[in-house]
């Protein structure tokens, strides 16, 4: 993607006419609007709801599906290193649910697991773990996740009065959490990220119109892709790096699908489905 392309997508803020940014770019106003017409996400940077990251052409995104720690499978870690190593990612984002805080469910906790205090001393050892694999990424808010401020909501204590995601983990602030998160792809395209809206990923790229990522579902690894007159778009369902015979997750037991233990990687635009091989 070339250079000016990339200015002309943020100078394309709604505020000025295509041919102030042509001019300001030093390129003709016709070849200016063709590109920011062909993009199709002048809606998007014209009246933002999201934050919009541009990646250069030579991005590598490795997705981090749902690990929940300490509750992760014991060989995930390793498996994100390999990913680390063989693809070489340029971009690091968790889809959400890094840790799992079994014992601050809203739900029934199972006894036999260990208390709140300790499941949380186990977890930040995973996250150091993380942390130095990944030095940087992007984190997306999750119902696991969140649950200390969705638990302190519950019970009217205001945020003021809690620790930082980053201090709670023992990270610093090379590690960013959003709430969702658009970045534009190589391709000139945007891509929705959030840690999961719908069941369907394919009606949340159609209602968000662009291409998606997102984890929460455990039981689904996979992309499809649509397409319309403005271009070919994809949806990425990122299954999940979870023990599934923890008793954390029981209660997926009535379940006949099981968890898809994987991940996913946008390389240069193009995703790419990666299941764990399980011994």
């Amino acid at each position: 993607m070339s250079d000016w392309k990339i200015e002309a997508s943020l100078l394309n803020d709604g505020e000025r006419s295509w041919r102030s940014i042509a001019e300001e770019l030093g390129i003709s106003k016709s070849t200016v609007s063709d590109y920011l017409r062909s993009i199709s996400t002048k809606k998007v940077i014209e009246k933002p709801r999201f934050t919009v990251d541009v990646l250069k052409a030579s991005e590598r995104i490795l997705n981090i599906s749902d690990l929940h720690a300490p509750y992760q499978h014991k060989d995930s870690i390793d498996f994100l290193a390999d990913l680390n190593r063989q693809y070489k990612p340029t971009r690091i984002i968790c889809l959400g649910d890094e840790v799992d805080k079994h014992r601050l469910s809203f739900h029934d906790s199972d006894p036999d697991l260990m208390g709140e205090g300790d499941e949380l001393n186990a977890a930040i050892k995973v996250m150091a773990d993380l942390k130095k694999l990944f030095p940087k990424m992007d984190i997306l808010e999750s119902n696991h996740g969140s649950l200390v401020y969705r638990k302190a909501k519950h019970h009217g204590i205001p945020r003021q009065y809690l620790k930082s995601y980053n201090d709670v983990l023992g990270v610093d602030d090379n590690w960013r959490w959003h709430f969702d998160l658009t970045v534009m792809l190589p391709t000139g395209q945007p891509c929705y990220y959030h840690h999961g809206k719908s069941a369907d990923v394919m009606k949340l790229s159609q209602g968000m119109s662009m291409s998606c990522v997102q984890g929460h579902f455990h039981n689904d690894l996979s992309v499809k892709y649509w397409g319309n007159p403005l271009g070919l778009y994809f949806a990425v369902q990122s299954g999940c790096l979870i023990d599934d015979k923890s008793l954390a997750f029981m209660y997926n037991n009535v379940n006949i699908k099981r968890p898809i233990i994987g991940t996913s990687l946008i390389i240069e635009g193009n995703p790419i489905l990666v299941p764990m091989k399980l011994k």
